[in-house]
Order: structure tokens, then C-alpha cells, then sequence
């Protein structure tokens, strides 16, 4: 589980957030959560089993100097905080997808990571007025600061009924 908001948060709870809610340059940062070298090692060996992510030995052999998160295993912890903080728990539909996904600096045993998400657009649905869809930036970065993840996301949400 991530810990709550860090600084300024949406006036509307998660609970009660539409559509509406989502406000084109609005930021807010969440977490964090910290990265074990066990988590790191299990969802390799079920994942992503490259020495890198997998073999500490090895991994000092190789071009990081030391054992790394796979970029899944760092995606799937921004997705958690993701959903536990930013995509409405009453009005979320769907997601057709992501853009421009990148790992930018390697995620290490004892890192804790953040995200930073943007409200890029929110616009409504010209098909179906119960809804719409809103692209969100995400950068997920360390205790130090540095951007390790960043992407752009798309989610169809449901307008408030009037």
C-alpha cells in the first residue's frame, strides 16, 4: 500500500471524483512507496528473469554496477499508486491505453518512489456525453528527486449526472 498525498490534493475525495474533477494543468504527487531487493528479485524471477533484475552477482558485472528493478516491476508500482490515489474509485471506465513510455534511470534496492501526475486535457466524449476521457502525464521519481519513469495516460471517466 503507498502513503496519501503529499502536498496539494484534490478538493473532491476518490471516492466522490468525476469527470469534472480533473482539471487541465492541475498536478498533484503522491506515494511513496520503497523498492526491496526481495520485491525486486521475486517479480523478476516471475517477469522479467534477466540477470540484471535477477542475479546480484552478476548484476554488479553488468552495465549498472549492481542489481536494478525491471522497468515492469517500476510501471506496476506507479500503476498501484496510480489507482490508489488518482483514477476515481466511482467514475473510472477504461483505459485504450498509454503513450511514450520510458525508463529513465534505473530503480535500485531502497529507492522510494514517487509519482507526479499533470491533467494534460479532459475533454468530453462527442459520442457518448455520459463520459470522458482524460490524458494524465506521469513522471515517477526517487527519494533524490530524479525521474525514473515517465508516460502519458489515457482514462474514460463518467460525468456527474446533472
Amino acid at each position: 500500500m503507498t502513503t496519501t498525498a503529499i502536498g496539494t490534493d484534490f478538493n473532491t475525495p476518490i471516492h466522490e471524483r468525476y469527470f469534472e474533477d480533473y482539471v487541465p494543468g492541475s498536478s498533484y504527487v503522491f506515494g511513496s512507496v520503497t523498492v526491496t531487493e526481495e520485491e525486486i528479485l521475486r517479480f523478476a524471477g516471475e517477469f522479467d528473469p534477466q540477470d540484471i533484475h535477477t542475479d546480484p552477482e552478476a548484476a554488479e558485472q553488468g552495465p549498472f554496477k549492481g542489481l536494478i528493478a525491471s522497468g515492469w516491476h517500476t510501471a506496476s508500482l506507479m500503476m498501484r499508486m496510480y489507482a490508489d490515489h488518482y483514477v476515481s474509485k466511482v467514475a473510472s471506465l477504461a483505459s485504450p491505453g498509454v503513450d511514450e513510455l520510458r525508463w529513465t534511470r534505473p530503480v535500485r534496492p531502497g529507492d522510494s518512489l514517487s509519482i507526479r501526475t499533470t491533467v494534460v486535457s479532459a475533454r468530453p466524449s462527442q459520442s457518448k456525453p455520459d463520459r470522458g476521457i482524460v490524458h494524465t502525464d506521469i513522471e515517477v521519481f526517487n527519494q533524490r528527486g530524479e525521474t525514473v519513469l515517465t508516460l502519458s495516460a489515457m482514462n474514460f471517466l463518467r460525468r456527474r449526472k446533472r
